[in-house]
């Protein structure tokens, strides 16, 4: 179980920030497993890792690599919450978390220099019900605002990678 703070998520995350992202990815939260997106030292095969070098058109020989190509691109993935949340919650918990996080992301999204226009797709189909209509009410530019992208595992990379595709396809991202 995973016992990091959201500073040491946000730190891990820094060096692979780019100045001006260009596509702002948002997760749920980093798994309950400690495995994060963004410790260069984990595994190319993470679910959510393998795929977003995939839709990147990225063929990265490590984790450090993989990451510092997606910061080229402009890329970044950012958390709804830093709390771990997909083992040990109900729906309700994962909702009240995600929603009581909600001012800690948008000054996330400040810092990380994104303003209204800057594009964003919502991971997971919580996320979008939860964020979707208050990112939209706050003048957020969310380019899945129709649809959920489900996270790409347990069955669902195919439906990850055909819906993040099109995404990526109407757009200039």
């Amino acid at each position: 179980m995973s016992k990091r703070k959201r500073s040491e998520y946000l730190d891990l995350r820094r060096p692979y920030e780019p100045r001006s992202p260009s596509l702002v990815i948002i997760g749920e939260s980093p798994p309950a497993s400690g495995k994060y997106f963004y410790d260069s030292t984990g595994d190319l095969s993470e679910p959510l890792f393998t795929a977003l070098v995939k839709q990147a058109g990225l063929s990265p020989v490590t984790k450090n690599e993989g990451l510092r190509e997606l910061k080229q691109k402009g890329w970044v993935l950012v958390d709804a919450t830093y709390q771990p949340v997909n083992k040990g919650h109900t729906d309700l918990s994962r909702r009240r978390i995600i929603e009581r996080d909600y001012p800690l992301l948008l000054d996330d999204l400040a810092k990380l220099g994104c303003d209204r226009l800057t594009p964003l797709v919502l991971i997971k189909a919580n996320v979008c019900r939860i964020l979707r209509p208050k990112l939209l009410e706050d003048g957020f530019h969310v380019l899945n605002d129709s649809h959920a992208i489900p996270f790409p595992s347990t069955g669902h990379q195919d439906r990850f990678h055909e819906q993040f595709g099109a995404i990526l396809k109407s757009t200039s991202v």
